[in-house]
């Protein structure tokens, strides 16, 4: 499907505290491998493995994983570009599972899933061999029961409860019936009531009208340990900080030392610049992301002011991105805001706005947007995105750009960008999530650029 250059680990070398271990583990930190979901990438980690690292886990057992085609083909029986099925996604998931374990010299390693990834490590560990690869795996979000469970919706599709694929998965195993193939150990982390894709109706997947089939325990399977979390959204249940201590605890046996972000007095900042693909038989339909690179783009990155968005001085870094995609690194400090600036032939040039990075990282992807063709005739656009979890008026404080709730946010943790048109050209754009501000700058249309304002919590 793609090379092995198109794969990337977290790696690096971080001698910390003295090793944390649990009734089932030895005594050194087991290799853990973050599995992303459906068409995200391994950057989504960023904070999990911070938190990690924050509680000793040493940064070289670590190792987020990049699909190179993530987003799931709508039959899975169907081959369909740009896209995955789950053989594939099984395959190269075990694949990276025997790369950790020979660079590592482990026995096994643990697996940490969002979303569709919790079906490539049921698949592995099932089908795969993966059951004496794997000690524990844990799965946020997984929609272990499908997003329906409706006869004659997309039957072939890897979403559907009732399909092939879920049926097989969930077959009953052992004298207890348990939906999980031992000796693995289990535990699925969901939302209460506010997961998207565990609803019973289905206004998150186009038709408000839906009955799914689908209630907030779809992610739940008989025979793991199943932990709720109340109020967290899709997402959080991989990546906010009530996640990593449920996963802390099951992987170690006891709570994390701290649940907070420690900061480094001086950061390393790397990561992939990476693109994105557009149906070949529908390109109106607008692009699915891929995690390839994107060879000859071009990177600038600058410090800029907190407030205002401005830049303080030239570039920090400036660079030509190679076959492999990578970028950096950037020597960086842990209270400077960055810009990050991506431009590539068929893309727009695009100016993302991110937080200060409080510690090192290796995943600080980059992908350029595209101005569609019914915004062509606009002065500024603007995205407001947060990529590890949803906004949700009824729990959040939010602003963008002096409106609240952010255009296109409706109730209930649904939707994790807003874009607008502005009408002026150079002047500070501000948004707030939850405490987390950051200030871009807009830039014209006109010159095929686009300002995008990231969240990192």
């Amino acid at each position: 499907m793609t090379t092995r250059r198109h794969f990337l680990a977290l790696s690096g070398s971080l001698a910390l505290a003295a090793c944390a271990s649990g009734p089932s583990l030895t005594s050194e930190y087991p290799p853990i491998v973050f599995v992303h979901g459906n068409g995200d990438s391994a950057a989504l980690w960023q904070t999990t493995l911070w938190r990690f690292e924050s509680n000793g886990w040493p940064r070289d057992r670590l190792f987020a994983l990049d699909q190179p085609y993530p987003v799931a083909r709508d039959d899975d029986r169907v081959e369909q570009p740009g896209r995955s099925s789950t053989a594939q996604s099984m395959e190269f998931l075990r694949e990276e599972v025997e790369r950790v374990l020979k660079a590592t010299g482990a026995r096994q390693v643990v697996l940490v899933a969002n979303s569709r990834g919790g079906y490539a490590v049921r698949n592995y560990i099932q089908n795969g061999g993966g059951a004496a690869k794997v000690s524990h795996a844990v799965l946020g979000g997984v929609p272990n029961h499908g997003v329906w469970n409706v006869p004659g919706r997309l039957p072939g599709s890897e979403f559907a409860g009732n399909g092939p694929f879920l049926q097989a998965l969930n077959a009953p195993k052992g004298a207890q019936g348990d939906e999980v193939t031992g000796p693995v150990k289990w535990l699925t982390i969901r939302s209460d009531h506010n997961d998207k894709f565990a609803q019973p109706l289905g206004m998150w997947i186009g038709d408000a009208r839906l009955q799914t089939g689908i209630t907030a325990d779809g992610p739940a399977l008989k025979g793991a340990t199943n932990v709720v979390l109340p109020g967290v959204d899709h997402r959080e249940t991989s990546f906010s900080a009530a996640a990593f201590e449920a996963a802390y605890r099951f992987i170690t046996g006891k709570p994390p030392a701290t649940l907070q972000i420690v900061p480094e007095g001086h950061v390393m900042l790397s990561g992939k610049v990476m693109g994105s693909g557009v149906s070949p038989t529908d390109p109106a339909s607008g692009s699915f992301p891929n995690n390839l690179p994107l060879p000859g783009a071009k990177l600038e990155v600058y410090a800029i002011d907190p407030a205002t968005g401005e830049r303080r001085g030239p570039a920090v870094l400036t660079q030509t991105i190679g076959a492999e995609g990578a970028w950096g690194p950037l020597h960086g400090q842990p209270d400077t805001h960055y810009e990050f600036v991506v431009s590539a032939p068929g893309y727009a040039t695009t100016h993302i706005y991110r937080s200060p990075f409080p510690r090192s990282s290796t995943i600080v992807h980059l992908r350029p947007d595209r101005v569609a063709p019914f915004e062509r005739n606009a002065m500024v656009i603007v995205t407001f995105t947060r990529p590890r979890g949803y906004f949700d008026p009824q729990r959040d404080k939010m602003l963008f750009d002096r409106r609240t709730p952010p255009p296109g946010v409706q109730p209930g943790a649904g939707v994790s960008s807003s874009r607008i048109q502005l009408l002026d050209v150079g002047r500070p754009v501000l948004a707030e999530f939850n405490g987390e501000k950051l200030a871009g700058r807009t830039w014209p249309v006109a010159n095929n650029e686009l300002t995008v304002l990231e969240l990192t919590y």
